[in-house]
């Protein structure tokens, strides 16, 4: 069923990249999507709904995927990374905090792809009602939530990435169609966001009929998963908390358990009982990591700080290891990220079989997003008492462990904050795990962005790239400048003017 699953994606891929539009925010749909005798049948429909997913994998902006970028924006200005004699200059510059609009890094073209994409489906997919007398409105309820969910992910990414940006909720089908757009504030992208997840709860399935499909389609406890981080970045705690519970009490996933097959189940393999959204990478899709990491012409590899500080060693007894840091997020001996160049601890991918998946949301994260929740509601034991079962599965070692007060809320915070690093290394989640934890309160905790760039910027580099990060605007990324010439009615971001 997953390789069923995977050459449907593929197919859908090559139906959606026949042609292309290098207009203003790529919103046009590729030929196929559009045409009147397209949206004729429910076949139809859920082919233009797995394109949607497909776009996740082949769409490309300035050379780079969706993925890709997505690496990029959680990891470059975070403080895992180590640039090397192959890092670009474009992705030096970020992480110098020396960005321009300029850097293609901050091309957002291809995320609105695929929004478009979702609003096509948005559009066009209950007119079949009226074509195809099978079609029933369940299942067109169905694919809507699916769609309503992914354009809400993926303007979720945006929002946290660059604060403002256009709000585009209907399809653009013809050159006609294409108008310019001014931006909209953070919170009405937000609360449009929150509007598209609520739409999508009602309606979204619980499953697919295959384990695959569950876990590389949005169901409705993927939509719990994105309302519980979208609530965290709102700070509103309760609501969090209350999605996060929807997924644990049904008792349907749980975290892999922490032996020697914890590695293959959740990276090698894939879509385990822990996974509850995937980017389904195969064989014939290949995910752009293996270039990004290899030993040949890396561009990255770990900070030294990651295996020293985020997992540690034990030097009286080198049989105790977090499993999560040696041989699963990185190689010590080298800095190698490994999460998706191995196949074991030791053992490396050949370049063809670079289809380790893209994990968006898991188990472990709906817990460590309820223990913030939870310690943000003045639950702080609570919070602690979820932290131990992450800790406990990943064997994570004395050192690490801080035993906060658990009445010192901002003790709770950043001890679950260095428990995410350590879960959640070179997934795309760091910058934004720390921005959140700096802003919440009115930039209460500013010291941890300021620390993280000390931490990472050349010394040369170090006073300016501090002297910015103080600057709130300077934490979103330019509009890039491309997006300025073209739409008029766009404003660049206020750090970059």
């Amino acid at each position: 069923m997953r390789r069923n699953f995977i050459l449907y994606i593929l197919l859908l891929t090559t139906l959606f990249s026949a042609t292309s539009c290098n207009r203003w925010l790529e919103l046009q749909p590729q030929d196929g999507i559009i045409k009147e005798e397209f949206w004729k049948t429910k076949e139809q429909v859920q082919s233009a709904v797995i394109g949607c997913y497909a776009s996740l994998l082949g769409n490309t902006t300035s050379g780079r995927t969706l993925v890709e970028q997505l690496f990029l924006w959680g990891e470059l200005r975070a403080d895992m990374l180590s640039p090397t004699l192959s890092t670009l200059a474009e992705e030096q510059d970020i992480i110098n905090v020396n960005i321009l609009p300029s850097n293609t890094i901050a091309n957002w073209r291809v995320m609105y792809k695929t929004i478009n994409y979702c609003n096509t489906v948005i559009d066009f997919a209950p007119e079949v009602l009226n074509s195809d007398k099978t079609f029933s409105q369940q299942s067109l309820n169905g694919y809507v939530a699916e769609a309503k969910a992914l354009r809400a992910l993926m303007y979720f990414y945006l929002v946290r990435t660059f604060g403002e940006v256009p709000l585009k909720l209907t399809a653009t089908s013809s050159d006609a169609e294409i108008t310019p757009l001014a931006k909209s504030t953070k919170a009405e992208i937000l609360e449009q966001i929150v509007k598209d997840l609520s739409d999508a709860e009602s309606n979204a399935l619980l499953t697919y009929g295959s384990n695959a499909a569950d876990k590389g389609r949005i169901t409705r406890y993927g939509v719990n998963a994105i309302q519980a981080d979208v609530y965290l970045w709102m700070e509103k705690y309760a609501e969090s908390l209350a999605a996060c519970d929807k997924i644990i009490k049904v008792n349907r996933f749980g975290l892999i358990e922490g032996n020697s097959t914890w590695f293959n189940q959740l990276f090698v393999v894939g879509n385990s009982n822990e996974s509850i959204f995937e980017f389904q990478f195969d064989r014939q899709k290949l995910n752009p990591f293996h270039t990004m990491f290899s030993t040949v012409r890396r561009r990255f590899i770990a900070h030294p700080m990651v295996m020293e500080e985020v997992y540690t060693q034990d030097f009286n007894d080198d049989t105790k290891k977090d499993i999560r840091g040696d041989g699963a997020s990185l190689q010590s001996t080298d800095g190698t990220i490994w999460k998706y160049l191995g196949l074991s601890a030791t053992v490396a991918r050949p370049i063809e079989e670079s289809y380790a998946h893209w994990i968006a949301y898991r188990y472990a994260d709906v817990l460590l997003m309820k223990a913030e929740a939870l310690a943000m509601l003045n639950r702080g034991q609570e919070a602690l008492n979820i932290v131990k079962l992450v800790r406990d599965r990943a064997k994570a070692l004395d050192g690490t462990n801080l035993s906060p007060d658990p009445t010192d809320t901002d003790a709770v915070m950043e001890f679950i904050l260095k428990e995410r690093a350590r879960e959640f290394a070179f997934e795309g989640k760091r910058w934004y795990d720390v921005l959140r934890h700096a802003k919440r309160n009115n930039y209460k905790r500013l010291d941890l962005l300021l620390n993280m760039v000390a931490n990472t910027v050349p010394a040369d580099r170090q006073q300016s790239a501090i002297a910015k990060s103080k600057d709130f605007n300077s934490h979103y990324l330019p509009i890039f400048e491309y997006e300025i010439q073209t739409n008029r009615k766009l404003i660049q971001n206020p750090f970059y003017k």
